[in-house]
C-alpha cells in the first residue's frame, strides 16, 4: 500500500511527485483543487513514507499506481505527474489508459534523458548518516557539493529522526542511486495514447524544449502544451498560474 493522503470529495484527482520527492511536495496545490475534487496525495515507492523495495523502473511504479486506484475503489481518475512522477503517469496511461480521465505532465517528456543528478546523489550519500548528530550536520555536508539553499532545504525533508537516536533518509537512497539508469530512461510503449493529455513546462527548464513538441503528440495526439516563465519546479514557483492551467484543463 502506497503511503498517501485525501483532501477534498468529488471526482477524484491523484497527484505523483518526482525524483527525492514525497507528497508534501504538492500539498498546497492539493488542497486548493480539493475545493472541487477529491485530491489524492501519493508518496512512489521508495520516497517518503511509503515501503522500500528491490526493484523500481516505470512499468513497476505505474502498476502501483493501478494496485492502488483498485484498492481504493478508484475505477477512473485524473492523473497529475511532475517529473518522474510524470513519466510514471505517463506509463500508466500506456498501460491503463482506460483508467485515466485527463491526464497532465508537469516538466517532463516520455524520452530518455542524459544523466543530471550526479552531484545531489554524491552529496546525500556523502552524509554519514549513521554518525550525524544534528540536522545541522547533515546539511553541513550537502552544502559541500549543493550552493543553493533551496535544492539543500527539499533534500533535507528527507531526514527522518529515528525512535531509538540518530537519523536516516526517508527515501530509499542506495535503490535509486542503483536504479538511477531506470529513472531517466524513456517510457515503454507501442503506439499512440488515446488520453487527453495537458503537458505544462518550464520555459527555463531543460525537459521539454518546443522542437520536441510534434515528436510527444507521435504518442499522445490528444495532447496540447502550455509554456510557463519558470524552471523545473512549476508547481512551488508559480503555484496560483498552474493551478490556474489545471482547473481549466478540467473544467472546473
Amino acid at each position: 500500500m502506497l503511503n498517501h493522503k485525501i483532501f477534498g470529495q468529488g471526482d477524484p484527482i491523484i497527484i505523483l511527485h518526482g525524483l527525492f520527492g514525497m507528497l508534501d511536495n504538492w500539498q498546497t496545490i492539493a488542497k486548493k483543487l480539493a475545493e472541487n475534487y477529491m485530491v489524492i496525495l501519493v508518496d512512489q515507492r521508495d520516497h517518503g513514507k511509503s515501503a522500500h523495495t528491490e526493484a523500481f523502473n516505470y512499468q513497476v511504479l505505474a502498476e502501483d499506481l493501478r494496485v492502488f486506484m483498485e484498492e481504493n475503489w478508484m475505477h477512473e481518475a485524473h492523473i497529475i505527474g511532475h517529473s518522474m512522477g510524470g513519466k510514471t503517469a505517463m506509463q500508466f496511461a500506456v498501460d491503463n489508459p482506460d483508467m485515466i480521465e485527463k491526464l497532465i505532465i508537469v516538466d517532463i517528456g516520455p524520452k530518455a534523458y542524459k544523466p543530471g543528478h550526479d552531484i545531489i546523489f554524491k552529496a546525500l550519500r556523502g552524509v554519514e548518516i549513521d554518525k550525524v548528530k544534528s540536522r545541522g550536520e547533515v546539511e553541513e555536508s550537502i552544502a559541500k557539493y549543493i550552493d543553493d539553499a533551496g535544492v539543500r532545504l527539499f533534500l533535507m525533508k528527507n531526514l527522518q529522526r529515528k525512535k531509538e537516536g540518530g537519523f536516516r533518509w526517508k527515501m530509499n537512497l542506495e535503490l535509486l542511486h542503483r536504479e538511477y539508469p531506470n529513472i531517466i530512461d524513456a517510457i515503454k510503449y507501442d503506439g499512440t495514447v488515446d488520453v487527453e493529455t495537458l503537458f505544462i513546462y518550464g520555459a527555463k527548464s531543460h525537459y521539454i524544449v518546443p522542437s520536441e513538441i510534434d515528436d510527444i503528440k507521435e504518442i499522445f495526439p490528444q495532447s496540447r502544451f502550455e509554456e510557463m516563465d519558470s524552471g523545473h519546479w512549476i508547481h512551488a514557483e508559480k503555484p496560483d498560474e498552474l493551478l490556474a492551467l489545471v482547473n481549466g484543463f478540467l473544467g472546473s
